[in-house]
C-alpha cells in the first residue's frame, strides 16, 4: 500500500514540473514578446495557458485521489496540501501571461520602449521566472535552503514593480495631457454627459 502511494507521490512531483516547466516557458514568452512587441510570439502564450489550464485539473485530480483514497498522515497530508496551494498560483500564473500577451497585441511596438522601462521589465520576467522554477525544484527535493532564496527574490521583485510603477506615473505625470485640454482649460471630471477624456503623450 505504502509503495503504491509513494508511486502516486512521484507521479504527482512529475506532474508539478511538467506544470511549472510551462509556466517557465508562458513567462518567457510574455516578457519577451512585450520587450520586443513581437505579436507573434505573444499569440504562442494562449494555447500553453491553456495547457496550463488542463495541468491543474490532472493535479487537482490526483490530489483528491490521494486524499480520499490512501487517508495519508501528516506529512504527506501537507505535501499533498502545498501541491494544491502551488497549482492555483502557477494556473494564475498562465493567466497573467496570457493578459500580458494579450495588452502586447494592442500595444503599439515602440510604446515600452518609448516609456524607457524595457530593461527592467525584462530583469523582473526573470527574476519571476527563476523564482517558479525554483520553487517547484525547492518543493520536489524538500530544500529550505533553495526556499529561502526564492522568497529573498520575491522582495527583489516587489522592488522593481514599485521601480517600474514609479518611471510609469513619472512619465504619465510629464508627458501626458487630456487631448481637450488644448481646447479647454477646463479639468472637471467626466460626467454621463462629458464622456472621459483622451490622452495624448508627447
Amino acid at each position: 500500500m505504502r509503495r503504491q502511494f509513494d508511486q502516486q507521490l512521484a507521479l504527482l512531483n512529475r506532474e508539478l514540473i511538467e506544470m511549472g516547466a510551462l509556466c517557465e516557458e508562458v513567462i518567457a514568452l510574455a516578457s519577451k514578446a512585450l520587450t520586443e512587441g513581437n505579436p507573434d510570439m505573444a499569440a504562442r502564450v494562449a494555447p500553453l495557458d491553456t495547457e496550463i489550464d488542463q495541468k491543474e485539473r490532472t493535479i487537482e485530480s490526483l490530489c483528491l485521489k490521494l486524499l480520499l483514497q490512501q487517508q495519508p498522515v501528516a506529512r504527506d497530508l501537507r505535501q499533498i496540501s502545498a501541491a494544491l496551494k502551488m497549482i492555483t498560483d502557477m494556473e494564475r500564473i498562465g493567466d497573467q501571461a496570457s493578459d500580458i500577451a494579450e495588452i502586447t497585441l494592442h500595444l503599439h511596438p515602440e510604446g515600452a520602449r518609448t516609456v524607457g522601462v524595457l530593461d527592467d521589465l525584462y530583469a523582473m520576467g526573470d527574476i519571476a521566472l527563476r523564482m517558479v522554477k525554483d520553487s517547484i525544484a525547492a518543493y520536489v527535493q524538500v530544500d529550505l535552503s533553495t526556499a529561502a532564496q526564492v522568497i529573498a527574490r520575491d522582495d527583489e521583485c516587489d522592488a522593481m514593480f514599485s521601480r517600474i510603477s514609479q518611471e510609469i506615473a513619472a512619465y504619465i505625470a510629464t508627458r501626458c495631457f487630456p487631448r481637450s485640454a488644448a481646447r479647454s482649460p477646463s479639468t472637471s471630471p467626466p460626467t454621463p454627459t462629458t464622456p472621459a477624456r483622451r490622452w495624448t503623450c508627447s
